[in-house]
């Protein structure tokens, strides 16, 4: 039988170390290795893998870099515990209750037993990715309010937000004050008399850019979920695109669906 020449070139290039990270890396976030459980030992690894002592430990560093596991040389290696998050962005997207804090900080800190805070990076006038202006309908070179803020659970930069707004509905607002927004802009909005109605959501796995890697404290070239999500309140007007990042490797997000 001949081998189709595309599984003949069908190689997996990284180091072998890399390799070792990315199974056990996968059997941690699928829960086959749940927090607090040891990992294998460094000869069982070693025989499982075929590979040296020096191999196993680059390996095994890599997970304790990015979080998901702890130990010292010498000593068993484990899951860290509570590292995998899940994110169920349906519960925080109603706009919160008047005098009630940002719904992603209240919801998001139940689910996880922990205390939720953002940091506002910048508010200003901007060109958006060309993704978000035909999102919110822009003409061609148009311009949109840009509000970009880290989301922290325990002073742990969780996700990267930039939200995008069509100016008419942000001029003359609070939307254009770069302070933070009592209830988050969702309130706003509905206030002013733009209710959500409809959210879509854009799921893709990205090579995270410089800004990215920095402001989350990703610890290598894992990859971010990036969210594009777009608001649409009466009359499927958009009112809000926004692009979330947080850490691949830490976070996944749940969504709920009824038969249609």
């Amino acid at each position: 039988m001949t081998v189709p020449k595309a599984e003949q070139d069908a190689v997996d290039r990284r180091s072998l170390h890399e390799r070792i990270a990315a199974d056990l890396r996968d059997e941690i976030m699928s829960g086959n290795l749940a927090p607090g459980a040891k990992l294998p030992s460094t000869a069982q690894l070693k025989e499982r893998f075929t590979a040296s002592n020096a191999t196993v430990q680059k390996a095994l560093q890599l997970l304790k870099d990015e979080g998901l596991a702890v130990g010292r040389a010498g000593a068993a290696v484990t899951v860290r515990e509570h590292r995998q998050r899940t994110m169920r962005p349906a519960s925080y997207m109603a706009p919160a209750a008047p005098g009630e804090p940002y719904r992603w900080i209240s919801e998001a800190a139940a689910d996880h037993q922990a205390r939720g805070t953002s940091r506002l990076l910048d508010v200003t006038e901007i060109r958006p990715p060309a993704d978000v202006a035909e999102a919110l309908r822009l003409p061609e070179d148009g311009t949109a309010l840009l509000r970009a803020q880290v989301l922290l659970l325990d002073d742990e930069p969780v996700e990267l937000v930039k939200s995008y707004y069509p100016l008419e509905l942000a001029r003359g607002t609070a939307m254009m004050d770069r302070r933070k927004i009592k209830g988050g802009t969702p309130a706003l909005l509905a206030e002013l008399g733009y209710p959500p109605r409809l959210s879509v959501d854009k799921v893709s796995a990205r090579v995270p850019t410089q800004e990215q890697y920095t402001l989350l404290d990703l610890p290598g070239n894992l990859p971010v979920l990036r969210t594009l999500r777009v608001v649409y309140s009466d009359g499927e007007r958009p009112i809000e695109a926004t692009v979330m990042a947080k850490a691949g490797h830490l976070y996944e997000l749940q969504y709920e669906f009824t038969p249609a």
